[in-house]
């Protein structure tokens, strides 16, 4: 399918057909991602549709989508591999049980197979390709472990000492997210294509709407959209992104609402803010907010 793809527009109109509306610089940054073999690194603010892009590409082309969800502490057992150790005990068990005089080399070559290997994430991705490897959140993970992606993501490959090499057929596309909750070091970045993902503008956030929001009205979707840039541009302790914005519409359809008015919003903020902070200081705005 990746081979198939002759242009960003055409990448584009692939992603469309899924229900995710990229604009040309993330459909630019996409392609060129998988024309040019290198991994995505996709920065931005909570909500712009940084793992939606991940999974969208996966969708479209027809690729299985593994994910990475990094977190503090998070280390190389935790995304490569572990040994599942109970059931290496029991299988020594058994040969010990089988055999009166059993060679020590033969059984803990027979312990570091496939059979006992746990492919976390990272390995997945290196033996299921070509696939799409979601790395979410990468800015939560340390400096160590950014240090062991960095070879993952030059050989394509991992030795795992008990067990060899394992290489990937075809490099999967890799795409990277981040909050930008710290600085990603340059080393890591070096390594990847770069975007930046900004909201999307009025009226594609529009359009988002009317795509995955089934039986929005034009109006609605219109005034949801405009009342969310709004909150966008207040201090705020967690802007709203796309994902409140669809859930902001969907609550008002629960409630058959067809527009937004005041007491639609004052009744649903809570789909759209997530902290008492912010909604105190939305309730106090919401004439301006709506006008």
């Amino acid at each position: 399918m990746t081979g198939q793809i002759g242009s960003p527009e055409e990448l584009a109109r692939l992603l469309d057909g899924i229900g995710y509306l990229a604009d040309d610089g993330v459909a630019t940054a996409a392609f060129l991602a998988l024309r040019m073999r290198r991994p995505l690194f996709c920065e931005g603010e909570p909500g712009t549709g940084k793992t939606s892009l991940a999974v969208g590409l996966a969708q479209g082309l027809d690729l299985p989508l593994i994910r990475l969800q990094c977190h503090e502490g998070i280390d190389a057992a935790q995304a490569l591999y572990e040994w599942d150790f109970p059931r290496q005990l029991l299988h020594l068990r058994a040969l010990e049980a089988a055999e009166d005089r059993l060679d020590a080399e033969v059984a803990e070559r027979s312990l570091y197979t496939e059979r006992f290997l746990l492919a976390r994430p990272l390995l997945r991705a290196l033996t299921a390709s070509p696939c799409v490897l979601l790395v979410d959140e990468i800015d939560r993970a340390d400096d160590e472990f950014e240090a062991f992606l960095l070879q993952l993501l030059d050989e394509n490959a991992v030795t795992i000492p008990e067990f060899g090499e394992v290489r990937a057929e075809t490099p999967p596309l890799v795409v990277l997210t981040s909050n930008r909750t710290r600085e990603v070091h340059d080393a890591l970045k070096r390594r990847c294509l770069y975007h930046w993902l900004e909201h999307p503008d009025l009226a594609r956030e529009i359009a988002i709407l009317r795509r995955r929001v089934p039986g929005i009205g034009e109006r609605l979707a219109a005034q949801v959209a405009g009342a969310v840039r709004k909150l966008r541009d207040l201090e705020l302790l967690k802007p709203p992104g796309v994902a409140e914005s669809l859930d902001w519409a969907q609550a008002l359809l629960a409630l058959e609402r067809d527009e937004l008015d005041a007491e639609s919003a004052a009744r649903t903020l809570g789909a759209v803010l997530k902290y008492s902070e912010d909604l105190d200081r939305v309730r106090a705005k919401l004439d301006a907010l709506l006008a």
